[in-house]
C-alpha cells in the first residue's frame, strides 16, 4: 500500500494524508483529472462512485455519487479553488442531498493535493482542514480516516496498468 502517513492533528484541525507512487507526477495527476480514473478509487472500496460532473477548473464543480454495499446512494461535490496541473489542486469537498444539492447542515472540507517528484515517483500529500473540532469529530466518527485511507489505497494497483 502506498500510504506511508496518516496524522489527525486535533490543535490544527487537519488530517494529512501522505502516499508515495512510483510513477510520474504526470501519471498521478491523471487520477485526479480523469474523471473515469478518479471513480475507480474515489471512496473506499465497498463504496464505488460515480462521477457525475467534473470540470477541474477554478470555480468548477465536481459532482458524484457512492453506492455502498446495501445500495444506497450517497452524494458529494467539490468546488475546486485553485489547479496548478499538474502539481497541486484545492478544492472544498461537501455532502449532497440525493438531487445533488449541496447539504448546508453537514460539514465541509478544504482540501490540497499537492503532487512533489520523490525518488524517482511521487509523493502525494493531501490535506483537509476542518471549520471547527465539532466538525473534525463527526467526520472522523463518520469514518473518514479509514475511508481517505482505505480509498488513496486503491491508487497503486491503477498507476500499475
Amino acid at each position: 500500500m502506498s500510504v506511508t502517513h496518516l496524522n489527525k492533528d486535533l490543535e490544527n484541525l487537519t488530517l494529512t494524508l501522505i502516499a508515495d507512487f512510483a510513477a510520474p507526477v504526470e501519471r498521478v495527476w491523471q487520477l485526479w483529472s480523469d474523471p473515469r480514473q478518479l471513480e475507480r478509487w474515489w471512496g473506499p472500496p465497498t463504496y464505488p462512485a460515480t462521477v457525475e460532473q467534473h470540470d477541474l477548473t477554478p470555480g468548477g464543480d465536481v459532482t458524484y455519487s457512492m453506492t455502498g454495499p446495501d445500495g444506497g446512494k450517497y452524494r458529494g461535490w467539490w468546488r475546486v479553488a485553485t489547479v496548478e496541473a499538474p502539481t497541486s489542486l484545492e478544492f472544498t469537498d461537501g455532502f449532497a442531498d440525493q438531487d445533488g444539492v449541496p447539504n448546508p447542515d453537514m460539514p465541509t472540507t478544504a482540501t490540497r493535493v499537492t503532487l512533489t517528484d520523490r525518488e524517482g515517483g511521487t509523493r502525494m500529500e493531501m490535506r483537509s482542514a476542518f471549520d471547527t473540532p465539532e466538525q473534525m469529530d463527526q467526520l472522523m466518527k463518520m469514518g473518514m480516516e479509514e475511508g481517505l485511507r482505505e480509498a488513496a489505497g486503491q491508487m497503486d494497483v491503477l498507476l500499475v496498468g
